[in-house]
């Protein structure tokens, strides 16, 4: 495989079309988490094309147990921190717990993260075709996220790969398929075999972004504590320590960006 090149713009935001023209071309996104300014302008610089501005910051950053007690303060903070660090990459935050279950709360919300954050495009977990037409509707730009919901937790009964028997990969697939036909730019997949994510990236049309979803996503996002192996607990078995072998922080954002460009991540061991 030749070495990664960049094609994209660097003096101008990236927008969900640039990100579609990538898919369109057959190359990989990367995409990593953020929480404030300082990191958010070492990503932007290593060439990371979307920054996710996660309620996992509840976990990484606050030190809770699960992302629900993430607020939604929190969440316009943090993605204001972030949006003023890059000049970039596509910024996309987090609906936290609950800041979705009506039309009209998912709206007021979104605008909150756009208006006061800076965000590019907001994200929701789970099979919400309704708002995910609405919000687009309106202008709101949509990342979906199936697989995985880490705002489920305790419904899930613990953080384990989804879509392992045939009626529940189904259910993802027709879930991936309606949020794509409401208007979803955007699909991250979280902790699905890796088959069933090859599967859904080939039949949308859109980007898919894996997170322990196997290499034949269209791009990838992990943790950003975890691949620099400064986080509170074990590290997942999808991520992998980037600081091994590098000097800098920079270093090991640097190589994370070109192993997912030239799909040189994940490999099987980090894949379901």
């Amino acid at each position: 495989m030749k070495p990664y090149t960049s094609r994209v713009s660097e003096k101008k935001r990236l927008s969900v079309n640039d990100l579609q023209a990538l898919k369109n071309r057959g190359e990989k996104i990367s995409c990593l988490t953020a929480y404030d300014a300082s990191f958010s302008t070492v990503l932007d610089k290593a060439g990371i094309e979307v920054i996710l501005v996660g309620d996992s910051l509840g976990m990484v950053f606050q030190g809770h147990a699960t992302t629900l007690p993430v607020t939604m303060d929190d969440m316009i903070y943090h993605t204001a921190c972030v949006s003023r660090g890059c000049n970039r990459a596509l910024v996309v935050a987090d609906l936290p717990f609950m800041s979705y279950t009506s039309l009209l709360a998912a709206a007021e919300n979104a605008a909150r993260l756009i208006q006061g954050g800076g965000a590019n495009m907001i994200k929701l977990e789970g099979a919400r075709p309704d708002v995910v037409g609405f919000l687009v509707g309106n202008g709101v730009p949509v990342c979906g996220h199936l697989g995985l919901l880490p705002q489920f937790i305790n419904c899930l009964g613990g953080y384990k790969v989804q879509g392992r028997e045939l009626p529940d990969a189904e259910r993802i697939i027709s879930d991936a398929v309606s949020l794509e036909k409401a208007g979803a730019g955007l699909l991250i997949l979280e902790c699905v075999p890796a088959s069933l994510a090859q599967t859904i990236s080939q039949q949308l049309s859109i980007p898919v972004i894996g997170i322990g979803a196997g290499i034949d996503c269209d791009g990838q996002v992990l943790v950003l504590y975890d691949i620099l192996n400064i986080g509170s607990g074990r590290r997942p078995k999808f991520s992998k320590d980037f600081m091994e072998g590098a000097t800098s922080i920079e270093e090991a954002i640097h190589n994370y960006h070109i192993a997912v460009k030239e799909a040189r991540f994940p490999t099987i061991e980090h894949s379901y």
